[in-house]
Parts: structure tokens; sequence; C-alpha cells
């Protein structure tokens, strides 16, 4: 190999400039391929604490830092698959997310007493066994503060689920399933693929029509692109499901029926702890009992899984991984939302701004500093190929 002056390098200099290089080169992300690509939870792991974080707080500088995180991660690791280019549409979705809660609150009013008034919208009568429900009257500042902070919370949540929609490959988080769960797995590789295509056929056929000549605003155009992207994206996802059936996908033995009965109470009643410490842990006041009734659902679940897992027949070619990388990136996402539910312990008052009477949010030094955590995927997850390309 010859170098810019002409001069042959031989293998031996070419080793010896590879040994010099700094030790911060050796801990980059390395290219992605087959065997070291992230594993597909992760990222919902990384996603869902993100998305715990947000749930915990109204601050308006604290919610804006968590979607500049999975943005910012989305844009470093995210692929040029049609799943990927979905983040773009939860994005937009938040934001229509919070203007319906604002128009919710101007035309049905809001409890949150307010002192500053904007205008008087004509108040309709209503009976009295509606009584506490108001369609017009006075418009306050503080219930629109109060219904943007609210709607901008709902959004964040969204575009965090959005991010692990963006990055995690559905079909292969669908191979990671357990055994128990593989007849549900049709319908929900369905459920997930048919927003990603949808997503990619809008771009396709608003490109189309812009070569065309053809308008892509307005009414009479989106009628007009509406039902074909509806039936292409239905048709994929409807395929993908088909072609997971001709591969004897479900398939199930026999086993005992106590087995059976075991398994669902199991299952069943592991599902429902999981949803009552989950609430426990979302809620203000329930976080001391929530953390162990999160625990014994997961292990009641788990366990019935694991027994329902004895009926599946269906083998799996190469399964996927939880390497370190992996771990990395679940655990960045657990520490954000842990951090975040202690520091609500700490000073409640900074993850909450007051609305009445209205003060300027601030932003808590701690609770950003864990937010930051997040950012990790982003420099120890695989490099897409796309993402190195672009990458000066």
């Amino acid at each position: 190999m010859r170098t810019d002056t002409g001069v042959r390098r031989e293998p031996a200099d070419r080793a010896g400039a590879e040994g010099h290089r700094s030790p911060w080169h050796r801990l980059r992300a390395p290219e992605a391929h087959r065997g070291n690509s992230l594993h597909a939870g992760a990222w919902w792991l990384w996603a869902l604490g993100l998305a715990t974080a947000a749930s915990r707080t109204t601050n308006p500088l604290l919610l804006g830092l968590l979607v500049g995180v999975a943005g910012y991660v989305v844009a470093a690791r995210r692929t040029d698959a049609p799943w990927a280019r979905s983040y773009g549409a939860f994005v937009k979705l938040g934001l229509v997310v919070i203007v319906i809660r604002v128009l919710f609150s101007v035309v049905l009013g809001s409890p949150i007493p307010g002192t500053h008034v904007l205008l008087t919208l004509p108040e309709v009568p209503l009976p009295d066994w509606v009584r506490g429900i108001r369609i017009g009257g006075r418009v306050s500042a503080e219930q629109i503060v109060f219904a943007l902070y609210d709607g901008a919370k709902l959004a964040t949540l969204l575009i965090c689920v959005g991010a692990a929609n963006a990055l995690a490959n559905p079909a292969r988080l669908l191979k990671s399933l357990p055994a128990a769960l593989y007849e549900a797995g049709v319908a929900v590789v369905v459920a997930m693929t048919f927003a990603p295509n949808m997503v990619s056929d809008v771009v396709r056929l608003r490109t189309a029509r812009r070569l065309r000549g053809r308008p892509t605003g307005g009414i009479r155009a989106i009628a007009q692109i509406g039902l074909p992207v509806l039936e292409g994206a239905l048709e994929r996802s409807v395929a993908v499901a088909a072609s997971m059936d001709a591969r004897g996908y479900g398939r199930s033995a026999q086993v005992p029926p106590a087995v059976r009965r075991t398994t669902t109470v199991l299952t069943l009643g592991g599902l429902l702890g999981v949803c009552a410490g989950t609430y426990g842990l979302l809620a203000a006041e329930g976080a001391a009992y929530g953390l162990p009734v999160l625990v014994g659902g997961l292990g009641a679940a788990m366990a019935g899984l694991w027994l329902g897992g004895r009926r599946s027949v269906r083998s799996r070619y190469r399964p996927d991984r939880f390497g370190p990388r992996s771990w990395l990136v679940a655990g960045s996402g657990v520490a954000v939302a842990a951090l975040m539910i202690r520091a609500g312990t700490w000073d409640p008052q900074a993850l909450h701004p007051g609305v009445v009477p209205l003060t300027a949010p601030t932003l808590p030094l701690w609770p950003a500093v864990g937010i930051l955590i997040g950012l990790l995927p982003a420099f120890v997850a695989p490099v897409p190929e796309a993402s190195k390309e672009s990458t000066p």
C-alpha cells in the first residue's frame, strides 16, 4: 500500500501505526453488523426509562431536555429502514397533542383558578346534572400554562416511544419474544410495522405527485393519498404475518391441562401485578409499594411465560444476545428513570413548577445531569453504516 508521498508502507509499519492510536480510538463504537448489533429490547428499555422520567415531571425545561436527548440518539444511531423514518411522525403527533390539550382547556374550561384573564368566551348554559363542566367562559393565563405543561408531558411520552420505534428493529424484537407469546407476536408485528410502512408510503406518494406536478397539500390531495397509503401499509403488514405463518410460526405442542391452568394464573396475575406496580411508581403517593409489587409481578409473569414456552416447538436461528453494549444502553435508560424518581423526593417543586401564582420554570441541576446519562447510547451503540457515511 502506497502513502501520499509514494512510499510503500509495509504491514509492520501499518500495525505500528495502529498501535499508536489513542485509547479513546479503541473505545469508539464499532460499525454495526449482524454479530454486534444491539438487542432490540435494549432500545425499548432505554426509551421506556426516558418515558418514565417524563411522567415524573411537568417542568418544560426538563421535558425539552428529554426530547433533545431522544432526538440526538435517534439522529446518531438510526438506520435507513422504513421503521426508522417514523420518528418525525411521532414528533408531529406530540405537537398535535399539545395543541389539542390547549384547545380543550380553552373550550371546556379548567379547574385551575387564575387571576390573569386573557379573554372571555360566550358560555353555554348547561343543566345541573353536569355541574362542574362548562363550555366557554373565562380563559386565564394560568390554565393555558397548566395545559401546556400537561400536553408537553404527554407529547414527550409519545416522542420517547417514537424513538424506540425508530431504533429497534420490529422483526428482531419479535424474534426475542418468549415462546409463550408466539401467537400474539403475529398481531404485534402487524401493529408495529403498520405505522412505519404508512410513513414511508406517504413520503413515496408525495414525492411521486410532486414529480408529476400535482399538489401535495390540501384536502383533495390528502384524500387521494390517504387510501393508497392505508391499503399499501396494511398489505405489507399482512404479508409479513402471512410469511411468518407459512414458516410455521406459532405451532404448539400438547401440554397437560394443569400446566396450562398454572401458566394462565401466573401470567395474568403477574401482568396485573406489573400494571399495579407501574401505576404505583408513576403515582407520587404509591412509590413505596410500587417497586415490590412490580418485582413480584415480573417474577410471576416470567414464570408463567417460561411454563407457556414448553408448548412451543419452534426453534430459534441465531438468537439475539444481550451483550455489554446492550446492557449499557438499557442501563442508561433505567438510570435516568431512577434518578428522576429520586429527584421527585428531594425537590418536587423543581420538577413541577408552580402555576398559581405563575412562576418561571427553572432548570434543576441534578435532574438535568441525570437526563444527560440518556445520551450514552449515542456513543456506545454500534454505528449504522448510513450514519457512519453521513458523519464528517
